[in-house]
């Protein structure tokens, strides 16, 4: 019996070994990085898609998003305890002992995804997964994210940079299409992390994370996600003008943009953390559903349904 009591706590120190190690690279942000970068491939080539360079690019950029995650989780790992919501993260944790071993195998995914980017796809992809990184690690985890409230704003470049990715693996270079794209991930950002803060105001407080427009004016901050949130309209109207997708898509942006305003509007008049967790909740599958909408914009565009502005 102990021979075999002994085989499973090996078995399921393993698995939490390894789930410790999967979750360094947080699969989620991961996965919707690869995605952007996915949209913005569509975006500027609908057309003919390449296969082998639309894998590549999501390999490059999937390596490249899990080792600036490693790196976000190691430059937070004195800050992390602090919090309910991260206080369990392998390093918060201390489940992982080396904190120096995640940031080797942080920058080494990083690099790679760069390198090979690079190499294989060309240097403009590279350049555009470097952005992102650097914004995500360097401007906005290292520098601004303890010390001004501005840090969602810049660090939404982070976000937006896959999307550009996206379109240099595609085209060699930013078509115009993929720049408004990565406008509207960039305008997204915001109202996804403040609803975020507002449902977790006291948890960012407690860690010194200023992460409100206002961190002692809720109700302003709620009228800020409002506003930030409508602005993701215009930005869908952008896409548009473009001439990137069809009438039919751009309509569904038009509407997952308002649903997200009618989701936020009651925090103009109250913060309540039932709104802002609507608010929060509604934000991850917006974006999902944007980029679901501009894959389903390929075949309507090879079927001849006219353009937005078109």
């Amino acid at each position: 019996m102990s021979e075999v009591a002994s085989t499973r706590a090996s078995a399921l120190l393993a698995s939490s070994r390894f789930s410790d190690a999967v979750s360094l690279a947080k699969p989620g942000i991961t996965l919707l990085i690869v995605l952007v970068a996915v949209g913005g491939y569509f975006l500027a080539n609908p057309t003919a898609v390449d296969w082998y360079r639309l894998l590549l690019l999501v390999l490059t950029g999937a390596a490249a998003s899990a080792g600036a995650a490693m790196l976000n989780h190691y430059l937070d790992r004195d800050v992390d305890p602090q919090m309910h919501r991260t206080s369990d993260r392998p390093l918060a944790a201390e489940r992982i002992a080396s904190s120096t071993a995640v940031l080797i195998a942080g920058l080494a995914f990083l690099a790679v995804g760069i390198g090979v980017a690079s190499a294989l796809l060309n240097p403009l992809t590279g350049f555009s997964i470097f952005l992102g990184g650097f914004t995500y690690v360097v401007v906005y985890t290292a520098w601004l994210k303890r010390r001004s409230s501005w840090n969602i704003v810049i660090g939404g470049f982070a976000g937006s940079a896959p999307a550009l990715a996206g379109s240099a693996a595609a085209i060699g270079y930013w078509s115009t299409g993929s720049i408004a794209f990565a406008i509207l991930v960039f305008l997204w950002t915001p109202p996804h992390f403040w609803s975020l803060a507002l449902l977790l105001k006291d948890d960012y407080a407690r860690a010194g994370l200023p992460m409100l427009p206002r961190m002692n004016d809720p109700a302003y901050s709620g009228k800020v996600v409002v506003i930030s949130a409508a602005l993701l309209v215009p930005a869908a109207l952008l896409i548009g003008w473009t001439g990137a997708i069809t009438w039919p898509i751009l309509v569904v942006l038009v509407v997952l943009g308002l649903l997200f305003v009618m989701f936020t509007l009651p925090l103009w008049k109250r913060v309540d953390r039932a709104t802002a967790r609507r608010g929060f909740i509604y934000s991850g599958p917006y974006l999902l559903f944007v980029i679901l909408a501009l894959i389903v914009n390929v075949p309507l565009l090879r079927f001849g349904i006219p353009t937005g502005f078109g």
